[in-house]
């Protein structure tokens, strides 16, 4: 997958922002992503970085924090404080159109990149929730989205759905195929039931609602979702039967836990945590990241900011 991906980004050069530039697995990442042509690079802090105290672009950065979150901010000095920050500032070059997606999490806990995108970004329009997605490539040829994976611990319908909605946005310019959407859980149509099978009905009902057009169903056990034959004697009238692509868990244990999984006993490749549903692209890297897997994150990125700014624009919200 990496080769496939990295193919897909490459001469796109996203203009990226790295606010962690005294890092030194961003700093060699950088360097990849400039020689790929996937990506311009613009590292905050660090030797050679931008240092946000002395960026022209430091005022307005603080004014659109404190228009953003005014309940947050006590006073013009305050909103320059804030704007030093490397993870806001850099978050909020995005938000004004200086750059194309930020890529950080490398030292940062995933709460404070996912903060900072909230209060300088904000969710597209139409999308209840932010959710994270990784990408797996299997073996046999096969790409898999699992969802949600980093952001929300135990999710309502509504979030579920916005997962699955958001991951079958990205996935056609990510990937390059058509979304086929299950809804994951213990039960496969009927076979069990309780209060969390409930909950993955809903979360279905709600996305058919908001995207008919993309093949989905639910509830669906794993194997049912990805193994054919399975399918045939489970599900026989699914039209996912066997043929997912996108795997929407219904807890943050379940989709943690299994896209690790994946990743060390089955030897996936992986690239992600990729944050979704933001009005502008921004991810939130693995601490244990290495430099190819920064590489991969923000080739996905590039990607996603491509298909943004092919859009109309859209407001972001709180």
């Amino acid at each position: 997958m990496r080769e496939t991906l990295r193919a897909r980004a490459a001469g796109r050069r996203a203009r990226l922002v790295l606010p962690e530039g005294g890092e030194p697995r961003i700093v060699e990442a950088a360097a990849e992503l400039e020689r790929l042509g996937i990506a311009e690079v613009m590292l905050i802090g660090g030797t050679h970085g931008i240092q946000p105290v002395d960026d022209h672009r430091l005022a307005a950065v603080a004014d659109h924090l404190r228009e953003r979150r005014p309940q947050d901010v006590r006073d013009g000095i305050h909103a320059l404080d804030l704007a030093t920050d490397p993870l806001r500032f850099a978050a909020s070059l995005v938000a004004l159109g200086e750059a194309d997606g930020c890529v950080a999490g490398a030292t940062l806990p995933s709460a404070d990149v996912v903060r900072a995108a909230l209060w300088a970004i904000g969710r597209r329009e139409g999308i209840a929730a932010i959710t994270a997605a990784m990408y797996h490539g299997l073996s046999d040829g096969r790409v898999l989205t699992f969802t949600d994976i980093a952001v929300v611990p135990q999710p309502t319908p509504t979030q579920l759905a916005a997962a699955a909605l958001a991951a079958a946005r990205d996935r056609p310019q990510l990937v390059g195929d058509v979304p086929i959407v299950a809804f994951l859980s213990y039960s496969t149509h009927g076979s069990a039931s309780g209060p969390a099978v409930d909950v993955v009905r809903e979360a279905v009902a709600l996305f058919r609602e908001r995207a008919p057009d993309v093949v989905a169903d639910g509830e669906l056990q794993l194997d049912a979702a990805l193994v054919p034959e399975v399918a045939a004697r489970k599900c026989p009238a699914s039209l996912v039967a066997g043929r997912a692509n996108i795997l929407v868990f219904p807890s943050l244990d379940a989709g943690n836990i299994a896209y690790k999984l994946v990743e060390r006993l089955a030897g996936a490749s992986a690239a992600g945590p990729l944050l979704q549903g933001l009005a502008r692209p921004m991810a939130d890297l693995s601490r244990g990241a290495a430099p190819d897997d920064i590489v991969d994150v923000a080739a996905l990125v590039s990607l996603q900011a491509d298909r943004t700014l092919r859009q109309s624009p859209t407001g972001a919200t709180n």
